[in-house]
């Protein structure tokens, strides 16, 4: 795509953005106003790794296996700007530090800022860019009712204690999550403890399931395996019949044949 901002961000990205052909769901969910959403980011930010986890389906490279469950959030994570936002105190000081980068020429605006998760304050939105894309379009709506009720669920408890160095705790169980998917061995967004990505995504699914049943999508969470991920099933089939066989079954989860 010979799109202007795409060519400047290859000419300043070199080697980082040329390898970002991975794909990614991005879901947005309507916010209320700029404080809510602020609160919002902050409170899901510890379960997103755990999103991450069971999402997890790409586990090849350039046609080989890489030893990762989401080669994405790796490549992803080789960007400027990636990973957990800063721990901002507010939304305020979210605005003051994109105009910043903005006026000293780093990034264009909010849109080059590529976190796993951001206030799109164009659209009203939090946009949480999480979760690896699944295959079939099952479980992509199954992700995006989680990742919906998660943010519904927030706006009832109260607002996070603001702690900076949670984000090394995140940062830790992104990488766990990418590494080994649901088998990860993650520390507890609320506990001081570790914990499997399947405990958790069980509890996640327990947490969020009287939200989505208020939203009407809870029969879209019974998609979900917090035991498994996709990558799981690709690396099965590759170690079995090849890449060739992969990219069928891809295909078939995908659009299923009448």
């Amino acid at each position: 795509m010979q799109e202007p901002r795409y060519l400047d961000f290859v000419a300043y990205g070199g080697p980082s953005v040329r390898r970002q052909g991975v794909s990614g769901l991005h879901v947005h969910v309507g916010m209320p106003a700029a404080g809510t959403c602020f609160e919002t980011l902050e409170w899901i930010l510890p379960w997103l790794p755990v999103v991450l986890a069971l999402s997890a389906n790409s586990p090849y490279m350039g046609g080989a296996e890489v030893d990762l469950m989401s080669c994405r959030a790796q490549v992803l994570a080789e960007l400027p700007r990636s990973g957990a936002p800063p721990a901002f105190a507010s939304y305020g000081d979210w605005e003051v530090f994109v105009e910043l980068l903005a006026r000293l020429g780093v990034a264009a605006d909010y849109t080059r800022f590529w976190w796993d998760v951001r206030p799109h304050p164009r659209f009203g939105t939090l946009e949480i860019r999480m979760p690896d894309q699944p295959t079939s379009a099952e479980l992509s709506g199954a992700f995006v009712a989680l990742v919906q009720a998660l943010c519904a669920v927030a706006g009832t408890e109260p607002a996070r204690r603001r702690d900076p160095g949670a984000r090394g705790l995140y940062q830790q169980n992104r990488w766990a999550a990418a590494r080994f998917g649901p088998r990860a061995n993650l520390v507890h967004p609320d506990e001081e403890r570790m914990a499997s990505a399947a405990a958790l995504g069980a509890e996640l699914l327990a947490l969020v399931r009287p939200a989505a049943e208020e939203l009407g999508s809870a029969p879209l969470l019974d998609a979900l395996d917090p035991s498994a991920c996709e990558a799981e099933r690709q690396l099965e089939v590759g170690r079995a019949d090849g890449l060739d066989a992969v990219c069928r079954d891809l295909v078939e989860r995908s659009l299923p044949s009448p």
